[in-house]
């Protein structure tokens, strides 16, 4: 029963049984890759507080795309920087805007490339906030008829999802109506279901110039130190007509996606947010970490939690490694 008969060693002493019995396996297919896109031409501007992230026009995200798709990645995330911005992120829904145009580049030079749009306010308004606002607090109702028309106009330059990430209640509901009525009833969307009023977020709001400009968001998005809300926002989403579940940030919320799982029968995604991708780069700049070794220990932690899908900005460093 006991020592010596059962050694778990045997299937640790060599590699090739390691990896015959390895319960947690990470593929190309599980990875997301989140892309910044602005206006004009032959733009590739390094972004200071992402390391090896860049804000790219049109042209650039399709080549990027190219890159990325013989890699062996198969899903874009956008998004997108205006060249305008006003109290209520018209320029969000623009035809003619950053991320309509990069769809339209990516697809033409990639067509089997999955291309999801984040769907939000805080880029596209002049206040920074993810709804409209009044007399300084975040309206929520009127909110969603312009997520709705900013998901349209994704969709309608060819998206092939929508990820609407502004914690506004009943958004699921409200874009899933509108791609409905125009025909879309086929696209899928992915929500933002358990997204926290994270600290991790500063890389990616200098990144995407989403900063609010008074407050904060912890009216909407959820309070770190809460664990069964998380529940409650996920039935939520999917009596809305979420088809894939997200929870944002992956890391420090494992507990979280291991508890959505257990409970859900549909596709989970978790985010691995600005701030982590930060750290495990500063930590190896520094030599206190290796690089390979710890970008792929957290995104094996993030699937063994249970995620099926990661959002993540080491996706193009990663993919040779697997």
């Amino acid at each position: 029963m006991g020592w010596p008969i059962h050694r778990p060693r045997r299937l640790r002493d060599h590699r090739a049984i390691r990896e015959l019995v390895r319960e947690t396996q990470l593929t190309p297919l599980d990875l997301i890759y989140p892309i910044f896109v602005v206006s004009g031409q032959n733009q590739k501007r390094p972004i200071p507080s992402l390391p090896g992230q860049y804000h790219l026009s049109p042209d650039e995200a399709a080549k990027l795309a190219e890159t990325f798709y013989g890699q062996g990645g198969r899903a874009l995330l956008l998004f997108g920087l205006p060249d305008y911005k006003d109290m209520v992120g018209s320029s969000g829904a623009d035809p003619d805007g950053p991320v309509p145009l990069a769809i339209k580049a990516i697809k033409a030079a990639v067509p089997p490339m999955v291309v999801i749009t984040d769907v939000c306010l805080c880029e596209y308004t002049s206040h920074g906030h993810c709804g409209l606002i009044a007399d300084q607090k975040v309206l929520n109702d009127p909110s969603l008829t312009h997520l709705a028309e900013q998901a349209l106009t994704h969709v309608k330059a060819g998206a092939d999802m929508v990820a609407p990430s502004d914690m506004m209640d009943g958004r699921v509901a409200a874009i899933r109506k509108v791609l409905d009525e125009a025909g879309f009833e086929d696209i899928p969307i992915m929500a933002y279901s358990v997204k926290y009023a994270s600290a991790y977020y500063g890389p990616f709001r200098a990144a995407a110039d989403s900063a609010p400009s008074f407050g904060d968001r912890r009216g909407y998005q959820m309070d770190p130190a809460n664990r069964l809300e998380a529940r409650y926002e996920v039935e939520l989403d999917l009596a809305e007509g979420a088809d894939i579940i997200m929870v944002k940030p992956a890391g420090p919320y494992l507990d979280i996606v291991r508890e959505i799982r257990d409970r859900l029968d549909r596709p989970l995604a978790a985010y691995q947010v600005s701030g982590e991708m930060a750290m495990i780069k500063a930590a190896a700049a520094v030599g206190a970490v290796d690089f390979r070794a710890v970008a792929l220990e957290s995104l094996i932690g993030i699937k063994r939690a249970g995620a099926d899908l990661i959002l993540t900005y080491l996706a193009p460093e990663v993919l040779p490694w697997l």
